[in-house]
């Protein structure tokens, strides 16, 4: 089961959500951009994958959340997210 409650809004994430980027989050790998710094709040993008466990063992990644923008795919924390 590959979901991840967001305590403060009561919300289950889960593979196929479609979510907003609500904070700053800086990134140096955009194909558009390579190189050079872009934020990404305000782009919203399909969760792909929440990372929960590795070889059936529970794990606690400091970005579980793969988020995908288009080909673009990026890691994110559960708060840096929001609903659409």
């Amino acid at each position: 089961m590959t979901e991840l409650l967001l305590s403060q809004r009561d919300w289950f994430m889960q593979a196929g959500d479609q979510v907003k980027v609500s904070s700053n989050v800086v990134v140096f790998t955009h194909p558009e951009h390579r190189g050079s710094a872009y934020d990404l709040q305000g782009q919203q993008g399909e969760v792909v994958q929440v990372l929960e466990d590795w070889k059936g063992r529970p794990i606690s990644p400091t970005l579980p959340v793969i988020v995908a923008f288009g080909r673009f795919r990026a890691h994110f924390r559960a708060d840096e997210l929001s609903p659409l």
